[in-house]
């Protein structure tokens, strides 16, 4: 018999999360494939050798298809959130307890025809505009108050241009 995970033995996942806004204010959100309902703002590991700034331009890439953004704010300070005891072992190979974040706001140059979810590994089903507020309730419950964080430190770049 396997001895139960212990999360808090565990370190965290250093991220990256990104709040995309557009020329009317309206943030970038995408439903996750894997969890039908679930929608989040684009958010992903930093890899080795890698600094936030650029983890967030290529996450952006790697994500919704397109580096037609340009990086205007981040939070002051990294956010972290834990994952559910249940969910530990089914990402990330068990190895995280969640993850420590720095958030960037970052403006959107492109047109919505530039946005392509299809990606070589795509993450989303469906995405759209809509306000920072209806993004945070609309996240997972264990991740509410990282983006309820995020938003009230980036919610001044969160407005038309």
């Amino acid at each position: 018999m396997s001895k139960p995970i212990d999360p808090s033995q565990l370190p965290y996942r250093l991220g990256v999360g990104l709040v995309v806004v557009n020329r009317q204010g309206l943030v970038f959100a995408a439903q996750r494939i894997d969890t039908q309902g679930a929608w989040q703002m684009p958010q992903g590991g930093i890899d080795k050798g890698e600094t936030p700034e650029q983890a967030a331009l290529r996450e952006l890439e790697e994500e919704i298809g397109t580096n037609k953004a340009t990086i205007i704010g981040r939070t002051a300070d990294w956010l972290t959130y834990d994952l559910p005891v249940d969910v530990i072992g089914k990402v990330w190979k068990g190895r995280y307890r969640g993850q420590k974040q720095v958030w960037f706001a970052l403006r959107f140059t492109g047109q919505d025809s530039d946005i392509n979810i299809a990606t070589e590994h795509p993450e989303f089903s469906d995405w759209r505009w809509m306000p920072l507020d209806e993004v945070v309730a609309r996240i997972v419950p264990f991740k509410r108050d990282l983006y309820a964080a995020a938003a009230a430190e980036l919610a001044r770049f969160a407005v038309p241009e």
